[in-house]
């Protein structure tokens, strides 16, 4: 496949809502190669989150490592057209990157558990109940599907920072649960 050039904070793209694909345009090879595309361009970068958005693409589609250390270990899960029901009313504030807004990290609350259902790249509806880190992926590419940035979700700008501030200052108190989404 090939990796895609990932789109920076203030290109249209990532403002913009993405549109939901039809079952049918899942069979077309274009849809399928763009998939392991997103998914090589994730690996590349080091992301454990890669909104279609991010990649110029106006597609309601996402894929995303889940595995609840935020080590990006495992197999890529790719969702389309997914939903997002919270399970409770526990948040948690935690920090985030994006690959479209490198270099830096802000503290930014989301609900604890959630619910997504989705379609798999061939179709098939499944549902997945998420905690903790896994939730925060998936709340940030749904996010990137409606045109959203984690900046527009924090309460504040003081936790905003550099990576190498936020690695000199901030991974000592136990605040190490982030990556690049």
């Amino acid at each position: 496949m090939s990796i895609l050039k990932v789109a920076r904070m203030g290109h249209p793209v990532l403002r913009t809502k993405a549109r939901t694909l039809d079952k049918s345009e899942l069979k077309n090879p274009v849809i399928q190669q763009f998939i392991d595309s997103m998914i090589d361009t994730m690996y590349e970068y080091s992301g454990v989150g890669l909104a279609a958005p991010q990649v110029h693409e106006g597609l309601r589609v996402f894929v995303a490592m889940l595995d609840p250390d935020g080590r990006g270990e495992g197999d890529a899960v790719t969702f389309i057209n997914p939903e997002i029901l919270p399970i409770g009313d526990a948040t948690v504030e935690g920090w985030e990157g994006c690959l479209s807004i490198p270099e830096v990290r802000g503290r930014v609350p989301r609900a604890q558990h959630i619910k997504v259902s989705a379609l798999d790249r061939h179709g098939k509806r499944f549902e997945l109940e998420l905690k903790d880190f896994p939730a925060r992926v998936v709340q940030h590419e749904t996010d990137h599907l409606d045109g959203v940035l984690f900046l527009d979700r924090m309460k504040s700008f003081e936790s905003l920072t550099y990576l190498e501030e936020y690695s000199r200052y901030h991974t000592r108190q136990g605040d190490e649960d982030e990556a690049d989404e």
